[in-house]
């Protein structure tokens, strides 16, 4: 019922992006297609909003990625590892458990003319990792434990998400708020709008590792 679109981002038109198609139905779904779409999510089909935050502010402020190697954990669509590219990454590894989502990154960032290295498992990223990028990746508490995961890569790392508002950790910092909402926005509420970064630099580990607590 859906198709693929290379479509410029709004509020960051530098990048564009092959995402599912604006006009795709927002209406209840037939049992079958709803069955399929739980069954395998297409995550990276949208450029959520937090990933969309991310890519503005490091393409405004290039010096966090700049000359780095730089890991975008739980990449999606790719767009915060294609933003750090354009940002002037020496390096750029995507990193997605998902075959479909790294597949898009790997789309996705020939269509932006960036290289980008593929991986689908944290183990095969190689060492050192200057930067950590995570965006919307927490939506799912399960998730939580990547935090850990990040910060053992002793790297500055930096999370963007938009349904927390506080990480539970004093070795995370808040960094600033921004506006960006989902795209395609197929109907996400305004209150996922303030995407909120925070960053931890090597060094700042503690063992206050609460969970974080949602919006």
């Amino acid at each position: 019922m859906a198709h693929l679109a290379a479509q410029p981002l709004p509020g960051c038109p530098e990048i564009r992006l092959a995402l599912i198609n604006s006009d795709f139905p927002t209406g209840p779904l037939p049992p079958e297609v709803m069955r399929a779409v739980i069954a395998e999510p297409a995550y990276w089909a949208f450029c959520w909003g937090s990933g969309l935050g991310l890519a503005r502010a490091l393409l405004d402020a290039p010096l966090h990625v700049a000359g780095k190697h730089v890991l975008d954990l739980g990449s999606g669509s790719g767009v915060a590892g294609i933003a750090a590219a354009m940002a002037g990454a020496s390096r750029v590894t995507a990193c997605d458990i998902d075959a479909d989502a790294c597949l898009a990154t790997a789309v996705n960032a020939e269509l932006n003319s960036v290289h980008i290295d593929v991986v689908d498992d944290l183990a095969g990223v190689p060492r050192p990792v200057d930067v950590v990028l995570m965006a919307d990746v927490l939506y799912d508490r399960a998730n939580l434990p990547l935090l850990d995961a990040a910060t053992a890569l002793d790297a500055h790392v930096i999370v963007a998400d938009s349904r927390i508002r506080d990480l539970g950790r004093d070795d995370f910092t808040p960094m600033f708020e921004l506006q960006a909402l989902t795209f395609p926005n197929l109907g996400e509420f305004d209150e996922f709008r303030t995407v909120r970064l925070f960053e931890q630099h090597p060094g700042q580990r503690t063992s206050n590792s609460s969970p974080a607590d949602s919006a």
